[in-house]
């Protein structure tokens, strides 16, 4: 299984039955980006929230690759609406699919489309495939019932934001991994703009001092996991 990080929130989890899933495919106005929408295909595409930042070229994407979108109800309903294929969920729930089980998780923020439609509430999201638990938080402040959903579900990788301004800064995304308790963090939704300009290995560092393992994946880097 390969998980491939694409800058700001955007992933490629490629699974062990070769199933390709892009979680919010950020890509073509994403100065951080090294690969472009036309660049990338995926069988699934599962969105946090509706931001422009985290539903990017989705649309592309799917219309080309035929993908079908993972999102809570009333996005998923706003994807269906555009044309696409969408498997509605929500927070709290989960469903097995072909590649392994999703489950939707709170996060604190926002979640409203590029032209003004509710989205519906942001979420994190939990994928459960090849015997690995990855959680990617989404856009998020730092929450006590992260502590709740790293007993429920033993996460190997945290994928979570460091950027501060909208999200979670250093120190509370430090404090978010002593609650998770993952096995590896993974710094996420950072120095995209200005605005949220971070250092990884600060963060890194301030993992480590408390005994846990971090993993600063450069833009384009792909892992084995």
């Amino acid at each position: 299984m390969k998980l491939k990080y694409f800058s700001h929130s955007a992933f490629q989890l490629t699974t062990d039955n070769g199933k390709v899933i892009l979680i919010d495919p950020f890509l073509d106005d994403n100065p951080t980006s090294p690969v472009k929408s036309k660049d990338v295909n995926a069988d699934y595409i599962i969105l946090t929230h509706a931001h422009s930042d985290h539903l990017g070229d989705a649309f592309k994407i799917a219309g080309r690759s035929g993908s079908m979108f993972i999102c809570v109800n009333e996005l998923a309903n706003y994807c269906s609406s555009k044309g696409f294929k969408a498997h509605n969920m929500h927070i709290g729930g989960g469903y097995n699919f072909d590649f392994g089980r999703v489950k939707f998780t709170i996060a604190h923020h926002g979640s409203k489309t590029p032209d003004g439609q509710y989205g519906g509430e942001p979420a994190g999201v939990i994928i459960s495939t090849g015997g690995k638990n990855i959680y990617h938080t989404g856009d998020t402040g730092l929450f006590y019932d992260m502590k709740l959903i790293g007993e429920m579900v033993p996460v190997d990788y945290l994928l979570l934001p460091i950027g501060d301004n909208f999200t979670m800064g250093i120190n509370d995304a430090v404090k978010a991994v002593e609650l998770v308790n993952p096995k590896v963090a993974i710094p996420i939704h950072y120095n995209t703009f200005p605005v949220i300009a971070a250092d990884p290995n600060e963060f890194k560092s301030k993992v480590e001092s408390i005994g846990k393992k971090c993993i600063v994946m450069s833009f384009g880097q792909e892992l084995e996991i």
